[in-house]
């Protein structure tokens, strides 16, 4: 009975020392996801978060819980897009509270402003026909130019 006793201790002791960065931490389910309400003004645009989920405003979608902040981006056809950084603020909690995770800010707001109008597009200039030459007034003090020499052919 002692043998198995110091079998059952000796295999246990082995297990653990062979297993070096052992916590109970191993033993936490993963955090729960945490809701982030969008709304922008004017309402219905198309809200994506940089850790991959959107819904279109107002509305609410659920991240995985961050180590760090991340962004939304707003869009909406013929009005500037618009990026909102969020910040993860993490409260430890102690014996009497449990731990926390907020977001800064919270809802995440937006106001999205119009788009300029399109640049407009200029048509293409027309060369311009010259002018026929005009015959100089017969009291005119000035001769008339003499007409250009033909060119021999070559």
């Amino acid at each position: 009975m002692i043998i198995r006793r110091v079998f059952a201790i000796a295999v246990a002791g082995t297990a653990l020392a062979g297993c070096s960065s052992f916590s109970l931490d191993s033993f936490k389910g993963a955090p729960p996801p945490i809701p982030v309400q969008l709304e922008t003004v004017p309402p219905g645009a198309d809200a994506t978060t940089s850790l991959g989920p959107g819904c279109k405003t107002p509305c609410t979608v659920s991240v995985p819980a961050p180590d760090a902040g991340f962004s939304v981006t707003f869009n909406l056809p013929r009005f500037q897009p618009v990026t909102v950084p969020v910040q993860v603020i993490r409260n430890p909690g102690d014996f009497t509270t449990p731990a926390s995770t907020t977001l800064e800010p919270s809802p995440v707001f937006a106001e999205l402003k119009p788009a300029g109008p399109p640049p407009r597009v200029r048509k293409p200039m027309r060369p311009r026909k010259p002018k026929p030459a005009a015959a100089p007034a017969a009291d005119s003090p000035f001769p008339a130019a003499p007409a250009p020499a033909a060119q021999p052919a070559r």
